[in-house]
């Protein structure tokens, strides 16, 4: 009774097949999500090779052979041969096409399947042994298949992040060239009536415009952005003088969550300019950040003259020319998911109030 409530436990042999099908799957998909490479191709082909269960199989870019993997590959400069057979199917390759004086190669027979992506050719998937039958056949498209499909997931992914390159460039070039003169001039001002203060903000510029332009990945911590909008807000105040009061409480606790590159920087600028620039006296700004549960909680808030909330609403859809507020939002969701943009609270007169809310671990998502 024991030995068979345990084989039940365990499956059935078609469960284990499946199980064993599914987990070399999961091996070979990795590599092949950072696109096909010579690197990607090598790592992925011992899985793929046991999904079919053939003696020897290779994988091609367009141009010339990636990786061998099993018997025969002395046949590896056939294989490019092999690369214009790819078309929308699968084509068999006989044995008059691979000629062999070895004695007992199995490579008589192979079968070629296009990898494609985007309707485009990338490579190929060939497939060899002593037959080319029917099962083998279907199941070398099957294969091909998946990983065009893995292809097309590396395709998107670098899709991503080249959109994510551009939109931090827009961001970048969105920085004021008047912010830029007004802190020079502010610095200007300090050089013979305080020249350790103008050697300060000096510095301080010079690490802001570092940080700001250095080429840079997809994400930072929030301790190191919070540093940057330190820095902008100082060289700020040395233009304002009295007129600009800032406050910062950040909880300890969520220095070191990951955040997209310059997704903070662009709402303090946006507080300060459209926030406080008009409202005559000056203003306040307060930054909070909060350790709520999975949540870190940021707040950026002014009490400005406030914007109309139908504006804010048209630049988060990005129907502006402003690309601050929208492409804040867009890469918080893209990275994050849909619940995770920005909260808006305004009206004219009324001052601005954003929330973001990030996660403070979030999978794939590293400075």
């Amino acid at each position: 009774m024991v030995r068979l409530w345990r084989r039940d436990r365990i499956g059935s042999e078609a469960d284990r097949a499946t199980f064993r099908t599914l987990h070399t799957a999961a091996l070979a998909g990795p590599p092949l999500r950072n696109g096909l490479t010579k690197t990607s191709a090598e790592r992925a082909i011992k899985h793929l090779r046991s999904l079919l269960g053939a003696p020897a199989i290779a994988i091609t870019d367009t141009v010339g052979l990636l990786a061998w993997d099993g018997k025969g590959q002395h046949h590896d400069l056939q294989a490019v041969s092999f690369i214009d057979r790819a078309t929308s199917g699968v084509s068999v390759i006989d044995a008059r096409d691979l000629r062999c004086a070895a004695s007992g190669c199995e490579v008589r027979r192979g079968l070629v399947t296009p990898l494609v992506v985007e309707d485009r050719l990338v490579g190929t998937l060939q497939v060899f042994g002593p037959n080319a039958n029917p099962a083998l056949l279907r199941a070398t498209e099957e294969v091909g298949d998946w990983v065009s499909g893995q292809l097309d997931l590396a395709e998107l992914n670098a899709s991503r992040t080249r959109l994510m390159e551009a939109e931090v460039r827009a961001l970048r070039a969105q920085i004021s060239p008047h912010f830029i003169y007004n802190s020079l001039s502010a610095i200007a001002s300090f050089v013979r009536t305080d020249p350790d203060r103008a050697r300060e903000l000096l510095l301080e510029f010079a690490d802001f415009t570092r940080y700001s332009f250095r080429k840079h990945g997809e994400f930072t911590t929030l301790a190191e952005e919070l540093r940057s909008i330190e820095r902008y807000l100082l060289l700020e105040r040395a233009r304002f003088g009295d007129r600009l009061k800032v406050t910062l409480q950040i909880a300890p606790e969520v220095l070191g969550v990951t955040v997209p590159f310059l997704c903070l920087q662009p709402l303090v600028e946006n507080a300060v300019k459209h926030g406080l620039e008009g409202k005559a006296g000056g203003g306040s700004i307060s930054i909070v950040a909060r350790d709520v549960d999975r949540l870190a909680v940021i707040t950026i808030e002014d009490d400005g003259v406030g914007e109309d909330p139908d504006a804010v609403r048209r630049a988060l859809a990005g129907d502006t020319d402003s690309v601050g507020l929208g492409n804040v939002d867009e890469r918080l969701r893209n990275t994050f998911g849909d619940e995770y943009g920005l909260v808006v609270e305004t009206a004219p007169g009324a001052g601005t109030k954003v929330t973001v809310r990030i996660p403070k671990f979030a999978p794939g998502v590293q400075p």
